[in-house]
């Protein structure tokens, strides 16, 4: 990237939402365009996420988006955040990140949650109607992992012989993701780098991601592991100098949380969210905080990072990851470039 444009310590997070009255096909191309937008604005980082059985989000199979978007762009390095390893075969989610390795060296992010990512039915196809303890299995899942992407099992393990396939020197940045406690504990005691989920669970994420700093156990001998702790935090973010816009986005998220709620995994209307974004219910709403504060840091662009700068220093993060769904996707690439220019202004 040129010095004039230096890469910003800022990821985007995008659940590759479907827009009303747009197909999956257009979805698809418009993370494309988000990621391009991106890259140019100067993020290091363009993740999507894992979600099943949602009529309104395009995140199936993020190993097929992270190759496809790679593809379409140049410096940036792209990911999922992430890969929920209970779903998967170790084997098989390792063969999938050498072959993008091999694809894009030096450009290949893997988050893992221990997440279903969707409702327990889903979970239960997913996993072909295995009973899975993801408190006791998923260590050993993560361990397996690291191992085939690296330098395999030691000699005697029933494992050893095998290769997962294409055999690659690059190895992916590893996170580990959390909403709660865990999946930072577990990065600190495992020396893995750990992001954690304010825009889900904004009360405790400063401390938890403060302890994981305290905690962290340096690594060695496995992929992903490292000698220092490095961490994330991902922030719903909205920066425009409109507050009209502003309030729409805040009313987007909350009638998505709504309707999840409500089982309703459906695009929503534009107009929909236009006429909730002025009602009564809504203005009660952000009185009592409800879906909003503290999980959002919304407003100018100045003063939306001037938040997420303070968000940064107090859960002494690396690195800030945006998250900025439910408007459409011109709003939404004009938000985060903002937010990468102010960021780089404030410098």
């Amino acid at each position: 990237m040129s010095t004039e444009n230096p890469t910003l310590p800022l990821a985007v997070l995008d659940f590759v939402g479907i827009e009303h009255g747009e197909t999956p096909a257009q979805a698809l191309e418009g993370a494309a365009e988000v990621a391009q937008a991106v890259e140019r604005a100067g993020f290091g980082r363009y993740w999507v996420s894992e979600h099943h059985n949602m009529r309104s989000l395009a995140c199936s199979a993020p190993e097929i988006l992270i190759a496809a978007l790679a593809g379409r762009t140049e410096r940036i390095r792209v990911g999922a955040a992430g890969i929920m390893l209970p779903n998967h075969s170790p084997f098989k989610v390792a063969e999938v990140f050498r072959t993008l390795l091999a694809l894009h060296p030096g450009r290949i992010d893997l988050g893992l949650g221990r997440a279903p990512g969707t409702d327990p039915l889903t979970a239960h196809v997913l996993r072909r109607g295995a009973s899975v303890d993801v408190a006791s299995d998923f260590p050993g899942q993560v361990a397996e992992l690291l191992s085939f992407l690296g330098e395999g099992f030691a000699e005697g393990h029933p494992y050893a012989p095998l290769v997962a396939a294409p055999v690659v020197e690059d190895r992916p940045e590893v996170f580990m993701l959390g909403s709660s406690g865990y999946g930072p504990q577990f990065a600190a005691a495992n020396g893995l780098a750990a992001v954690f989920a304010h825009h889900m669970s904004p009360e405790i994420a400063v401390e938890v991601l403060q302890r994981y700093r305290r905690e962290f156990q340096p690594g060695e001998g496995m992929a992903g592991m490292r000698a220092e702790p490095h961490s994330a935090i991902s922030v719903l973010t909205y920066a425009s100098d409109d507050p009209d816009d502003v309030l729409e986005f805040e009313a987007g998220w909350a009638l998505t949380m709504r309707n999840l709620g409500r089982g309703i995994r459906e695009p929503i209307r534009p107009e929909e969210v236009t006429t909730f974004a002025r009602s009564p219910e809504f203005a009660a709403m952000r009185r009592a905080g409800e879906h909003l504060d503290p999980r959002m840091v919304t407003g100018t662009a100045t003063d939306v990072v001037a938040g997420l700068r303070d968000l940064q220093e107090r859960a002494q993060a690396d690195e800030v990851v945006l998250v900025t769904p439910s408007l459409d996707r011109t709003r939404r690439i004009a938000s985060l470039s903002a937010v990468a220019e102010e960021w780089r202004a404030a410098a």
